[in-house]
C-alpha cells in the first residue's frame, strides 16, 4: 500500500522582494528539514514576491484597449493592462472574465496575475518569469543551506474548463516527473493502455491545496510518499505538462 501524506509549514512571514525564500523555508520546516524524497509545494505568490514580479496598480496607465476591455467587463483597468502586457494572446474575455495564454503557455484567468494575499494594498502579483528555474534554483538553495535536496513545485490556482471550482496545478516543477506515461502499459486486467498520462505534479499541487486553506499563511507544503517520481535531477520541469498548440482542439 502507498501512503501520501501533505503537511503544511507555519511560521512563514510575509515574504519581500529581495528575501532568502530558500532560508525562510528551512527556517520554518526546522531541523532535520526535508527528506531526499519528499516534495516541497510552494504557492507562486511568495516566490514572485521574492522574485519582485510584483506591480503596483498606481504605476500602471491603462491604454486604449485596457480602458475597452474594462469598460465592457466591470474591471480596474489598471489590472486588465497588467493582464494584458502578461499575456502572449488574449483568448477570451466575457462574463467578466479575461483568459488569456501566457508568455509560459499556461492558459488561465487573468495571465496569472493575482491581487489575492498580495502584501500591500493596490498590489498585483505576477506569475515568475520563468517557474521552472524559480524551482531549480529554491532547490538548489535548500540543498545548500542542508535543508536536503527535495524535488520542488510552484503551484497556481487555475479553474478547470467544464467543471466547478478551482484546483491548484504546478507551474514550476524541479526534481519531479511531471509525467507519468503509461501508454504501452498494461491495466490490472493487462488490457494494454493507449491513452493514459498522469499529471503527476499537477496532481501532487492539487494535494498540497488541500493541506492548507486559503486564508491561512501557509503556502508552503510538503509531501511524503512521492518517492517514486522523484529524481536526483532537476528534469525538464513543468514545461512538459504544456500541450503543444497544434494539439489544441479548441482552436
Amino acid at each position: 500500500m502507498t501512503e501520501l501524506r501533505a503537511r503544511s509549514l507555519d511560521g512563514i512571514p510575509e515574504v519581500r522582494p529581495g528575501d532568502d525564500l530558500a532560508a525562510i523555508i528551512a527556517r520554518s520546516a526546522g531541523p532535520g528539514a526535508f527528506a531526499a524524497d519528499e516534495v516541497v509545494a510552494v504557492a507562486h505568490t511568495i516566490v514572485s514576491k521574492a522574485e519582485g514580479a510584483v506591480i503596483r496598480l498606481a504605476d500602471v496607465v491603462p491604454g486604449d484597449r485596457a480602458l475597452d476591455l474594462a469598460s465592457k467587463q466591470g474591471k480596474d483597468p489598471r489590472l486588465v493592462q497588467v493582464v494584458l502586457d502578461e499575456s502572449a494572446e488574449l483568448l477570451r474575455a466575457e462574463r467578466g472574465i479575461l483568459i488569456s495564454r501566457t508568455r509560459h503557455g499556461l492558459v488561465c484567468a487573468n495571465a496569472g496575475v493575482d491581487i489575492s494575499n498580495a502584501g500591500t494594498p493596490d498590489t498585483a502579483v505576477l506569475l515568475p518569469r520563468d517557474p521552472d528555474a524559480s524551482a531549480r534554483a529554491l532547490r538548489a538553495g535548500l540543498r545548500e543551506l542542508g535543508a536536503g535536496g527535495p524535488a520542488v513545485l510552484i503551484t497556481d490556482t487555475f479553474g478547470r474548463a467544464w467543471r466547478l471550482g478551482q484546483s491548484d496545478v504546478a507551474v514550476g516543477v524541479a526534481g519531479l516527473a511531471a509525467l507519468d506515461d503509461w501508454r504501452g502499459r498494461g491495466d490490472a486486467e493487462g488490457n494494454e493502455l493507449h491513452a493514459t498520462v498522469i499529471a503527476v505534479a499537477d496532481a501532487a499541487a492539487a494535494a498540497a491545496d488541500l493541506a492548507r486553506s486559503k486564508d491561512s499563511r501557509e503556502p508552503v507544503v510538503a509531501i511524503s510518499g512521492l518517492g517514486r517520481f522523484v529524481s536526483e535531477e532537476d528534469g525538464p520541469g513543468a514545461r512538459a505538462l504544456i500541450r503543444p498548440l497544434d494539439e489544441d482542439l479548441f482552436r
